[in-house]
């Protein structure tokens, strides 16, 4: 007989198969008593029923260590099917498995509050310095729902103004433009997705990633949605936005209130969004602070320098010896 496995969409086939479908091979070879042909998310199965039965049961421990660690091999294959459970890579505080069985976790105790607040709230301000964490943490956050099904869309967005520089005087055509604000976006999404997956994510419209003023006029049901750099947005830019959230939807903003690039006789939405929300049910505001920095060791002491009034008297600058 004949039978027709069709696996989870939310699997990476590349990685699952492996290189030069090595992954599946030695899968079939534990096997010998069925033709396997595999293409895409579909496995064609033929032999006898119980052999079938035996197969897909195999196929399917190996299918779900795959969806949740993001990394397969022949060493795992063969230790999932002898009944021993493998190795993972555990650690406390772990969100997901990034590419290749990378661990994601959140890496400070206000990455963890944010990490809680995401379960009892439907919008959550995360507020903080460069290198916290603040962006990172959320997009693993949906990564994880989106790999859980627990939504159909991750949406990510950043308002279009950096420090002075404006679209037009930029070259290309429009996503030419933008792009360069999105790429921490995409770089974050690179660490957790593997490449084929993600494009394949894009390509579908599962994950959208667009300026802000793309926003309007959509209702964002069934998805997390992601504003980043959000210090940057107008009062009204930033209304627009929260009222865009839908049925089983999810929002978080990021944002560092001290990297604001408006003119500076406008208000920031984002100050302005949290005088007025804060003691609202259902919404979390998590602040990050200099402890949070986990990026080179130097970032923490260039914010600590920024921030506080004696900063620069405290830098001890060493002047190159010479004659």
């Amino acid at each position: 007989m004949e039978s027709i496995i069709t696996l989870n969409d939310t699997l990476d086939t590349a990685t699952f198969y492996g290189v030069n479908n090595q992954n599946i091979l030695c899968l079939k070879n534990q096997h010998p008593n069925v033709r396997v042909v595999a293409r895409g998310y579909q496995v064609k199965v033929t032999g006898a029923e119980d052999a079938i039965a035996r197969f897909e049961h195999s196929l399917r421990r190996c299918e779900q260590f795959c969806i949740k660690n993001n990394t397969l091999s022949e060493p795992i294959i063969l230790q999932l099917l002898h009944g021993e459970q493998p190795q993972e890579t555990m650690h406390d505080h772990l969100i997901l498995h990034g590419v290749n069985g990378k661990s994601i976790v959140a890496r400070s105790v206000n990455q963890q509050r944010l990490v809680e607040a995401y379960e009892d709230n439907d919008l959550l301000f995360a507020i903080g310095p460069a290198g916290s964490g603040k962006t990172y943490t959320a997009i693993a956050l949906a990564v994880r729902a989106l790999k859980n099904r627990e939504i159909k869309k991750i949406i990510l967005s950043r308002p279009a103004v950096e420090a002075g520089e404006k679209l037009g005087f930029l070259p290309g055509d429009m996503k030419e433009k933008i792009d360069p604000y999105l790429q921490p976006l995409y770089d974050a999404l690179q660490d957790m997705i593997p490449p084929a997956k993600l494009n394949e994510y894009l390509d579908r419209g599962v994950i959208q990633i667009a300026p802000l003023a793309f926003m309007r006029g959509r209702t964002l049901a069934d998805a997390i949605v992601i504003l980043d750099e959000a210090q940057n947005t107008t009062t009204a830019q930033l209304k627009m936005f929260l009222t865009r959230l839908g049925i089983n939807g999810k929002m978080i903003i990021t944002g560092d209130l001290t990297q604001i690039d408006l003119p500076a006789a406008q208000k920031s939405g984002l100050r302005d969004a949290i005088e007025r929300l804060q003691d609202i049910r259902g919404i979390a505001i998590v602040e990050f602070n200099q402890k949070d920095i986990v990026r080179h060791p130097l970032v923490k002491q260039i914010v600590e320098a920024y921030t506080s009034p004696e900063g620069c008297k405290k830098v001890n600058v060493q002047k190159p010896g010479g004659l």
